[in-house]
């Protein structure tokens, strides 16, 4: 299974993010998201930027992942099956 995990982007050098996720920074490549900007939350998968997203999806992600670890279920937007 493939998981990209959201983080912002705090530096831009070149083609190369500084991004940060839960206090935790690391490089990412833009080469396949150009447009990236900082402040932009993005979702990272195997190094590279690959979708910005909005805050309120940043926040839905967050609490499915809470979900999956046992949270109690917050996102009533999405249909239980």
């Amino acid at each position: 299974m493939c998981l990209a995990f959201p983080a912002k982007v705090l530096k831009i050098d070149n083609e190369l993010a500084t991004v940060e996720r839960a206090g935790i920074k690391r490089e990412a490549s833009l080469m396949l998201l150009p447009e990236a900007k900082v402040g932009d939350y993005v979702l990272i998968h195997a190094g590279f930027a690959m979708q910005i997203i909005d805050e309120e999806e940043l926040k839905i992600r967050d609490a499915l992942v809470a979900e999956m670890n046992g949270a109690p279920r917050t996102v009533l937007a999405i249909p239980l099956q």
